[in-house]
């Protein structure tokens, strides 16, 4: 039997053309998309901001105590302007607004007033709450709030208590020195390896004290309390 052989001829059959999906739908799912992520992160936030808020202000509060050596209590005064008031603009965001918190004894005297200040570190900003007596200049002590310094190095300006113990006590304007001079009281043992950091904690607090004495004193003059 002779076998039958089929040749075909030409190219295998085209396939099926697809069909596109219309532009319009690609952007519609895209904002769909978006608009879902968009509404998670608010709900995020929304869920995690009470905590954050609270984990905030608790931190704020060590702070002062640390920095004013456990004042029986403290008010806080708003910078407002160029003037420091006791009470904010109505309507103002209290979070918001510039603050001082101004502590005081058993016996009712001012034992010393707290800020919070920041400038560029090493690394990225510094952060200190920073403890001075208006009237004299001195300074009752600062912490670290926040800082990105080399770990080793430059964080020893949060985590050497030595160096932060030097603090309270000097008068500023403070200059950061290798070596110490008996009597000066302006001066600060910078940390050996770490000098532009520990430098960065004088500055500040010699730029923060420089803005908030004279707010003070023109308070204390005023007769706000």
């Amino acid at each position: 039997m002779t076998a039958t052989h089929q040749h075909q001829h030409g190219g295998p059959p085209s396939a099926t053309p697809q069909k596109m999906t219309p532009a319009w739908k690609l952007l519609a799912t895209l904002a769909v998309a978006g608009a879902a992520a968009g509404w998670l992160v608010v709900m995020v936030y929304n869920v995690t901001l009470p905590a954050i808020q609270k984990h905030a202000g608790e931190q704020v509060d060590g702070a002062v105590r640390e920095v004013l050596k456990a004042p029986v209590r403290w008010d806080t005064l708003y910078l407002i302007g160029n003037a420091v008031t006791a009470t904010p603009p109505a309507g103002s965001n209290i979070r918001e607004l510039t603050k001082a918190f101004v502590g005081f004894d058993a016996a009712g005297a001012r034992i010393g007033v707290a800020v919070v200040a920041a400038e560029p570190g090493f690394q990225e900003l510094l952060t200190l709450m920073i403890g001075f007596d208006p009237s004299t200049g001195a300074l009752t002590g600062y912490k670290v709030l926040d800082q990105k310094e080399t770990p080793g190095l430059g964080d020893k300006v949060e985590v050497d208590k030595s160096f932060g113990a030097q603090f309270a006590g000097r008068i500023v304007p403070l200059k950061g020195v290798k070596t110490l001079v008996a009597g000066n009281p302006s001066q600060v043992q910078t940390i050996t390896g770490a000098t532009i950091s520990s430098r960065a904690v004088i500055r500040i607090i010699n730029d923060a004290v420089a803005k908030w004495r004279p707010l003070l004193e023109a308070h204390d003059r005023g007769g706000q309390r």
